[in-house]
């Protein structure tokens, strides 16, 4: 009996300690995320580099696993349901239909190019949808946000998101490169940068040139995008039981994503105003340390080989697909004229 309780009692610490790197990780990677040139990555991805790293380096012994799990599988959850907490369902409402259209055109035309791109490069399904999604969507949240409902192995969501990541941070150096001689105005620039950049943090940065009426479009277009997550999810979840992808061949319940309906239903207490101003950062500031505590999971799950044998090709193709939308973009935005 005193050996069970101790075993016990020894795996529980073990539980904790896992955990624990997974936080460690992620506070480094919110300071990190703090300094010029890594601002542009976001805590997210640095806390996934981190994680790599980190099992590169120091390695993840077996017993602390659980708790790393838990921190890529649970923590994660919950913190996307907080992060709705971002959202004001008003402000999209009062952008106007031409930049809803704008940024749902943009989602649509490259969750279908990207997911095309990376079926015709020889990537698998699951790791082409999520390329797609995070592409689309919000980067690395959407990618994990997306992998439960495709059944997604640890190694393939972690490659998705970092491939996305570095994708979005070429494309914001390059963005602001180029602002001098894309003519556009400030309300143009934000638009076309909210519709066409995959991180929050990306569309922040790359706004921030255009001044603060740029980067406060750029963002409503971008969260835009965000609030079509929930569908996205629910829909690429019902193709992928259809397909047969899934092992319960009989659509389901199982199709709907709870934690998305959180998302939704946080979002909602955001627009009624039920919490203050600062609560609500509040809240926002402990969801991404939670998702970021994931992205370390994630990280610590990843082996360096594996990065490169997955994620070159869906890196190719994201890539190509980038490049597309920001054609779309710039064409959307001189074509609605709201530049």
């Amino acid at each position: 009996m005193g050996n069970t309780v101790g075993q016990k009692k020894t795996n529980r610490i073990a539980f904790f300690q896992g955990i624990g790197i997974t936080l460690i990780i992620a506070i480094i990677a919110n300071y990190a995320a703090k300094l010029p040139f890594l601002s542009i990555m976001g805590q997210l991805v640095i806390a996934i580099i981190i994680g790599m790293i980190w099992k590169q380096a120091i390695g993840v012994p077996s017993h602390l696993q659980k708790g790393v799990t838990f921190s890529n599988k649970k923590l994660l959850r919950l913190g996307i349901i907080l992060l709705g907490m971002r959202l004001n369902l008003i402000d999209i409402y009062q952008a106007g239909i031409s930049v809803f259209l704008i940024a749902a055109i943009c989602l649509v035309f490259t969750l279908f190019v990207v997911y095309g791109l990376t079926r015709w490069f020889g990537v698998g399904k699951r790791l082409g949808i999520l390329t797609a999604c995070g592409t689309a969507i919000c980067g690395a949240a959407a990618v994990v946000a997306v992998a439960p409902q495709v059944k997604a192995k640890d190694e393939e969501t972690a490659v998705g998101a970092a491939t996305v990541a570095v994708l979005g941070t070429i494309f914001t150096l390059i963005y602001s490169v180029i602002y001098s001689i894309l003519n556009f105005s400030p309300t143009g620039y934000g638009i076309f940068t909210g519709a066409t950049l995959h991180e929050i943090a990306h569309v922040i940065a790359a706004a921030d040139v255009g001044g603060s009426e740029a980067v406060d479009l750029a963002v409503i277009v971008k969260l835009t995008r965000v609030a079509l997550l929930v569908p996205v999810v629910i829909v690429v979840g019902y193709m992928f039981q259809r397909s047969g992808e899934s092992t319960n061949k009989k659509v389901s319940m199982s199709i709907i994503p709870w934690f998305i309906l959180g998302f939704l239903a946080m979002s909602g207490f955001n627009t009624l105003g039920i919490v203050s101003e600062s609560v609500a950062n509040t809240i926002v500031t402990v969801a991404y340390l939670l998702i970021a505590m994931a992205m370390a999971g994630l990280g610590l799950n990843v082996d360096l080989k594996t990065f490169r044998r997955l994620g070159m090709k869906s890196f190719a193709a994201g890539m190509v697909g980038s490049v597309l939308l920001v054609i779309l973009g710039y064409s959307l935005v001189m074509l609605f004229q709201l530049n």
